[in-house]
This record gives structure tokens, sequence and C-alpha cells, in this order.
């Protein structure tokens, strides 16, 4: 079998905006939650958050800041799923931890879709999916429905295979007009050739501002501990009888949560009190965490942040256990896509920004995955100073959905 090369590119993206900076992205459409349940989109909500922690216990092991979104790259993955068969369908189902039953995992991706989209809120928050497909190329109808009903993605046409230049600027510019055209150029040049033959892309944008706002004239450079040496970094602060967050602290670490307004999303920062490489946490620990919260006066100290990253993650995915995926041999099985020719992952590539300013949190995500063809006595105020390196999570509260996560090392270093 002459083996082609099809190109299936899933871009999860997730812009989270404190600026005042204004754009519109294309109305979402409602997909299919009527057979969603609490229970299945919580199931959904934590697969999500065991693969963001895995994945970031990945990612950390080298050195400097860290940032994905786990959210993004979950629900590209899970449009690719969608169209797995066999032994690809079961290692990717093992290690993105996908509820087997295609009715429950389907709705509550659709649950999950329509509650982020959702109107009225105080802050902008949307996502959006879409297929771009070879225009000649015969994919199974099963599937493309089945991204349409549940995830939003309709298939929309173009020629890879005679004009992929203009075909990858296309989907650049709409990934550009989802995410405020804070991600540019995701899929670089040489990426999509003729035998590309899907893209699928996902994009999440958020705008909001902190609940309770730094003041700027609060800010003052301060030191940050980092790497054997200290260095300046300009240090925002929140102190007063309104600096009252949800915080927790043990032996090991502090915890504070410091919600956006709405206060349906919010950032959890996990700080040490030694070393970052020996706190030891996952899903189950925040959890914990996020269970001894109380809400009480806090001296907030927080370096102002920005930096971008960029990972190619089929190494990191293979050794996750899903290396059949991505297999040239004819082992990967993506029959449920189409049976006109074979798939199976060339690359996973995944883009992130992010700033932490007095306002809120701006950040920007985007995953391409290429397929080749309380009152008591007084006790002191605590002080959550953030001087060293530390874990921060942006979540949606009510599920604890994972949207973003990262690790600031350097918060003066911009990579």
């Amino acid at each position: 079998m002459n083996r082609k090369i099809i190109t299936i590119a899933l871009i999860g993206l997730m812009v989270v905006l404190a600026t005042f900076i204004f754009g519109c992205a294309p109305k979402p459409v409602v997909v299919d939650d009527s057979k969603a349940t609490d229970a299945a989109v919580y199931s959904v909500a934590e697969a999500n958050n065991k693969f963001a922690f895995e994945l970031y216990g990945k990612l950390s092991s080298g050195e400097g800041n860290v940032f994905f979104s786990p959210y993004s790259i979950s629900t590209a993955l899970a449009m690719t799923y969608e169209g797995a068969k066999g032994k690809t369908a079961e290692e990717m189902q093992s290690v993105l931890h996908f509820p087997k039953d295609d009715v429950s995992r389907r709705s509550s991706f659709a649950s999950i879709y329509n509650d982020l989209n959702k109107k009225d809120k105080e802050y902008k928050l949307s996502t959006a999916n879409a297929l771009w497909g070879q225009k000649d190329f015969s994919f199974e109808k099963n599937y493309i429905d089945t991204v349409q009903n549940y995830y939003g993605g309709k298939l929309q046409n173009l020629d890879f295979k005679t004009d992929a230049e203009n075909s990858r600027q296309t989907i650049n510019k709409w990934v550009e007009a989802q995410t405020n055209d804070r991600i540019k150029d995701l899929i670089p040049s040489g990426v999509l050739n003729p035998l590309t033959r899907l893209v699928l892309t996902n994009a999440i944008y958020f705008k909001g501002t902190w609940v309770l706002q730094f003041e700027k004239k609060e800010t003052k450079d301060g030191d940050f501990r980092t790497g054997g040496k200290t260095i300046k970094v300009p240090m925002m602060s929140l102190r007063g009888e309104k600096a009252r967050f949800n915080y927790t602290e043990n032996d090991d670490m502090q915890a504070i949560e410091l919600p956006y307004k709405g206060e349906e999303i919010s950032m959890i920062i996990i700080l040490p009190k030694n070393d970052l490489n020996s706190l030891a946490i996952d899903e189950k620990k925040l959890n914990e965490y996020k269970s001894l919260f109380r809400e009480e006066r806090v001296d907030v100290y927080l370096p102002k942040f920005k930096f971008e990253t960029k990972s190619m993650l089929k190494p990191v995915l293979m050794e996750m256990g899903m290396p059949t995926a991505f297999s040239e041999t004819g082992a990967a099985d993506f029959t449920g896509m189409t049976l006109e020719e074979p798939l199976f992952i060339d690359e996973v590539i995944h883009q992130a920004f992010v700033e932490v300013n007095e306002e809120g949190t701006e950040a920007a995500a985007a995953t391409a995955v290429v397929m080749a063809a309380m009152s008591a006595m007084p006790q002191p105020i605590p002080v959550f100073r953030a001087d060293h390196p530390f874990i921060f999570i942006i979540q949606e509260r009510a599920t604890g959905n994972i949207l973003f996560m990262g690790r600031v090392m350097d918060p003066a270093n911009s990579k």
C-alpha cells in the first residue's frame, strides 16, 4: 500500500485577555448536549485535568518557564480520537483518559463547548472548531457529522494538493480571527503540502480582569530567587481589608485563588515553600488544596510576567503511551475518518503566550496536530510572596476544568 502523508492539524487556542483589546470572533454554533449529565461532564473535566498534570510532568522536566493549554490539546485530540479505531483508539483513550462511552464523551464535550460560549458574562470566553478538508477527498459521513454535531466543527473545503500555501494562510487567518490576532502564523510554511488531506482547528478565547485588581502605583521592583540567583522583577502587591482570597497552606506550599470578574474563571497559584521540583502535585492534590481553601485576608505579592513557549509534542505523547497513532508503517488506524487513504499523526505542535499584569491575564495557546496524509482568635495575616518559582492554573471554577497551566521559573525571561 502506498502510504501517503495525510495532514491533520488540530489547532487548539486559548486567549485570556485582560487588556482593553477589543475584537469579535465569529459567532460559535450551538452543539448537541441534550444527553449530557453533570456526572459525565465532570468526568471529562477530570480526564482533562489528569492529562494536564501528566503532560505538565513531561514538559516541566526541562528548564525554564512552562505554559500550555491542556483543554485545547485535549479538545483537538478528542476530534482526532473520534476517527481512530483499534489499538490507535485504545492508546489515545488511555493517554487522554476519555470516557469510552461515545454518548457520554461527545455530549460532555458538547456541554462544555456550549457553556464556554454562553452569553451574558462579565468576561469574554468563546471556543470554536473547524474542519478543513481536501476538496476532492472522501471522508466518512458519520465522522464529519459527529465532529459537527458535538464539537461544532463544520467541514470546509480547501485545495492542499495544488495550493497548500494559500490553504495554510486561510487556516491561519481563521486562527487569528478566533484569537483577536494573538496567534499569528500558527501553521508554519512547509507543514501543509499536496499530501495534506485534513486540518482540524480548535480555538478558545477569554478576556477578563481580576475581581480585585492590583494598583499600578504599588508595583515595585522586587527580588525573585531562581536557579541559585536573584533577579529584579516588577512585583505587584495587593494588601488591605479588601484583599480577601481563598487561601490555604501546609508545610510544603501556599495556594491562593485569584478570581476574574464574574467569578466563574480563576487563577490558582501554588507556591512551594522549598524547591519547586520537590513539590509533588497532581489533579488529586489540586482538588485537596481546593477543598481546604478558606477566605481570609492575605497580603499578595505577585510578579508581572510575560513569556512564550513552543513545544513539539510528538515524542512526549508517544512516551506517554500513544505511539501507534504516529506509526508510518500502517499500524495507525484512523479509518473512522476515511477509507480512501491511511492516516497517521506526523507531529503535534503547541505554542503558547501568557502575560500577567495589574489588570488581569492575557494568554494564547495553539496546538497543531499534524497527521501524515472563617471567625477565631486574631491570627497573623498570611503573606503570599511569589518571589521564587511557582505553578499557576487558570480554571473554570464550576467544573474545575483546567484551561491553562504553567510554571514560572523566570518572570523576566520572555521565553
